[in-house]
């Protein structure tokens, strides 16, 4: 698999633990690797790693070396670099990174690509007006509905809704948006991790899923009848409290949130160091750690890399999945 890393924000941890986890593959594994990142942050970072890799810079992927033991770094251009906080010009390399990856990507000159973090803050104020990397991604691909899933060893988890206002959430869940959202899950769980005849929990949206209506309409109106009308793979609505606390995820192939904060919380609670963000129902692979830019602790050399590892390691898992399925 030939796979790209982009920078993230060069002023938070993305180019550190894109150096580690580099440092990590070109010992074990034999694919192709590529990073998008401005060519003097690369050289800052290399203080991040104890051992030398072996790479080279060029400033088109058409000049690239081959040889899979060499790291190929896609110079973006020379970008100023304010360590631990967001600026105008860290959005923009951000945005530079991701839109050249994305070209590469899109042509099928690359296989995949796994994505830094990136301060919203700082690529809006560089004057590119995007809620985050999903929606950005699904606008180039321009595809309307795609899905943010969440991945490790112990779990998988998918949100109907990303980056709204909570006030709007309840409002968004519609019968429609369940049916396109629960289908590109269903259709990834399929193509993208094997698993044939998935089961998938639900949560209520409303506290103890509502109380058969006492404390809310919206599991009686739209959840309850969905989930009846496909009983054989959907089941639900689970109260999100005991369903996390009683460990109930474990007994599903992947469990469907309704809004951010009421999956992500738990979700990273129970995995801390090797969550995945996977965007599903794109054309294209494109994974990322399920963490930000940690400007707080950015340039100390103190970064855990693992999730952007196990980023890495999701994609080629989905990528060889997608070969599989397609043959």
């Amino acid at each position: 698999m030939k796979s790209i890393f982009t920078c993230g924000d060069i002023n938070g941890i993305g180019p550190e633990i894109i150096l580690k986890t580099i440092h990590v593959l070109q010992q074990k594994s034999k694919d192709k690797t590529y990073i998008a990142i401005p060519g003097n942050v690369f050289n800052n970072s290399l203080q991040f790693i104890s051992k030398p890799v072996r790479y080279e810079i060029v400033k088109d992927i058409k000049d690239v070396n081959p040889n899979p033991s060499i790291i190929t770094v896609i110079d973006i251009g020379k970008f100023k670099q304010k360590i631990g906080v967001p600026t105008k010009e860290s959005g923009a390399a951000a945005y530079a990174a991701l839109e050249m990856a994305f070209d590469f990507l899109y042509s099928k000159q690359i296989d995949a690509m796994i994505t830094a973090p990136i301060s919203k803050e700082a690529v809006n104020s560089a004057g590119y007006k995007i809620p985050g990397h999903t929606e950005l991604l699904a606008k180039w691909c321009n595809i309307k509905d795609v899905v943010m899933m969440f991945i490790s060893s112990s779990m998988k988890a998918a949100l109907l809704t990303i980056h709204i206002p909570i006030k709007k959430v309840s409002k968004t869940i519609t019968t429609e948006l369940l049916k396109a959202k629960t289908e590109i899950i269903v259709d990834s769980l399929k193509k993208d991790f094997g698993i044939e005849n998935p089961a998938i929990a639900v949560l209520g949206i409303n506290p103890h899923a509502g109380e058969n209506g006492l404390i809310g309409e919206e599991e009686e109106l739209v959840i309850k009848p969905f989930i009846k009308n496909n009983s054989t793979t959907f089941f639900g609505p689970f109260p999100p409290d005991a369903f996390f606390a009683h460990k109930t995820y474990s007994k599903y192939d992947l469990i469907i949130g309704n809004y951010h904060d009421q999956l992500l919380i738990p979700f990273k609670m129970l995995n801390p160091s090797e969550g995945v963000n996977y965007t599903a129902g794109l054309p294209i692979i494109r994974t990322s750690p399920d963490h930000g830019t940690a400007f707080d602790i950015a340039g100390k050399g103190i970064a855990e890399y693992n999730s952007l590892l196990q980023s890495y390691l999701t994609a080629k898992r989905i990528h060889s999945n997608r070969k599989k399925f397609n043959e």
